[in-house]
């Protein structure tokens, strides 16, 4: 049996690895790779992920926004972002855990779209909660906010520490 030599065998992959960065950098990469969200204005923890010598992922924790998650022991995944390198979304997901984790947190979540289908959240050990998180615009009263961000519903994720 001969090698199909146009399929990438495992030793071929990029060797992946967990590395520190700054949210400035973070978010740089974010506002040039994201398909839906802008940058973070503050985060708890950020960790990224190079492919060899290469920025492939980035992931940005922060407290939850939803003020009737902030107990204080949550923590949410922000952004996760990466350039599309293969594994690199659920090892930054496990990296996020485990930075959450080593915090004190006892629990993580994050969000998606309803049309995203959460596979690399499934791999990291997340658990979808519910398909109906957030939704609407930011506006209320007198307050007037631009909706930079997608309207519908999300789905809810959540992995415990």
């Amino acid at each position: 049996m001969t090698k199909d030599r146009s399929a990438r065998s495992h030793d071929d992959r990029p060797r992946l690895a967990i590395v520190p960065t700054s949210l400035r950098e973070a978010n740089a990469f974010v506002a040039e790779h994201h398909r839906h969200n802008r940058p973070v204005a503050a985060g708890v923890c950020v960790v990224a992920v190079k492919a060899d010598d290469r920025l492939c992922g980035v992931a940005i924790l922060g407290r939850p926004v939803a003020r009737k998650l902030e107990d204080g022991f949550t923590a949410e995944v922000r952004r996760v972002c990466t350039d599309g390198t293969p594994n690199a979304c659920s090892m930054l997901l496990r990296a996020a855990w485990r930075a959450a984790k080593a915090l004190g947190y006892r629990n993580v979540i994050t969000y998606t779209l309803r049309e995203e289908g959460g596979a690399s959240l499934r791999a990291a050990g997340f658990k979808l909660v519910t398909d109906r998180a957030g939704g609407g615009r930011w506006s209320s009263g007198g307050r007037r906010a631009a909706d930079t961000h997608p309207l519908g519903y999300r789905c809810r994720w959540e992995l415990p520490t």
